[in-house]
């Protein structure tokens, strides 16, 4: 707590000095050493800038290619989902799940439009909806979805816009998170991204 509260207190100094307005203007914040080379090779693979995340609930570690990195995909349009989880089943109390997803859609800032898993004609329904305000973060401006569709069901998802794109962190509703500590947590996960821009080859 007061790591964060000396983070704060800098970027408010920073800002009183006339720093830019750039995401994650502290020095602080950055990805972390095993994380950044796969970052780089996806934001090298889509030509678009990524965000690698400084921090995921543990014992998740953002690291690409890691035991915990469940989904690495990219799709034809260079829209990409990462996905970690952990799961521990059988121990009551000490058990549930922990699962994080990031996307990007780079050139693209409408939301996504998916198939709705409960309609027999297989109609096409945004991807995140149910709109439940906004937050500022890591100088990050995200629209928070309390209702999403695919790889996000169950999930509170916050998405922002980045340099002509559509950008997601989701966390998974479900023990031992319940809504509030998710949301702490999504939170943290957005104040400590990172953005890798691709590197000229």
């Amino acid at each position: 707590m007061k790591r964060v509260g000396v983070l704060v207190a800098a970027a408010i100094v920073l800002a009183g000095c006339g720093a830019s307005d750039s995401v994650n203007a502290s020095a602080k914040v950055r990805c972390p050493a095993k994380a950044l080379a796969g970052w780089q090779r996806l934001a090298n693979r889509i030509d678009a800038p990524v965000f690698c995340p400084s921090w995921l609930p543990d014992p998740l570690d953002g690291v690409i290619g890691s035991q915990w990195n469940n989904i690495d995909e990219v799709s034809w349009d260079r829209s990409y989902l990462l996905s970690w989880v952990w799961q521990e089943t059988g121990l009551g109390a000490a058990g549930g799940e922990k699962h994080v997803n990031l996307r990007g859609y780079p050139g693209r800032t409408r939301v996504p439009r998916c198939v709705d898993a409960d309609s027999k004609q297989r109609k096409l329904i945004p991807c995140f909806s149910d709109n439940a305000g906004k937050v500022r973060a890591g100088g990050l401006a995200a629209t928070v979805y309390d209702v999403n569709q695919d790889a996000d069901q169950w999930h509170v998802l916050y998405a922002w816009h980045y340099a002509g794109g559509l950008y997601t962190v989701s966390e998974h509703v479900a023990p031992p998170f319940g809504y509030r500590k998710v949301r702490q947590n999504l939170d943290r996960m957005l104040r400590g991204l990172v953005p890798i821009k691709p590197t000229a080859s």
